[in-house]
């Protein structure tokens, strides 16, 4: 999982013809730490297929804004540089994982 920041988020995420899935964290928040693992085995299933990224907060809080990531841990979901999907807080590994099953699947 590459880590963003206001630097190298437009390169890494529209130089991609993958679906992108995004994970605003906080160092200091303790579900982040929780989401952690689960969003980094879902990575490897994915592997190839969508690129995963991390962005933290208070490094790039200009981001965190541009995309609505005031709740931590916040999952964005992007096709083709759009989002089309945001899921925030505590999310079990089954819903997190269909969320981003469907991103797969969903028409470019």
């Amino acid at each position: 999982m590459l880590h963003l920041t206001a630097r190298n988020f437009e390169s890494e995420t529209t130089h991609t013809h993958l679906p992108v899935v995004i994970m605003f964290y906080a160092n200091w928040c303790g579900k982040c730490a929780m989401m952690k693992p689960v969003f980094e085995d879902i990575e490897k299933k994915y592997l190839g297929k969508i690129k995963f990224f991390e962005v933290e907060i208070d490094e790039s809080p200009d981001l965190a804004a541009r995309y609505d990531a005031g709740i931590v841990p916040t999952f964005l979901l992007l096709k083709n540089k759009t989002p089309i999907a945001t899921l925030q807080g505590l999310i079990p590994q089954p819903t997190l994982d269909q969320r981003i099953q469907k991103l797969l699947l969903a028409p470019h």
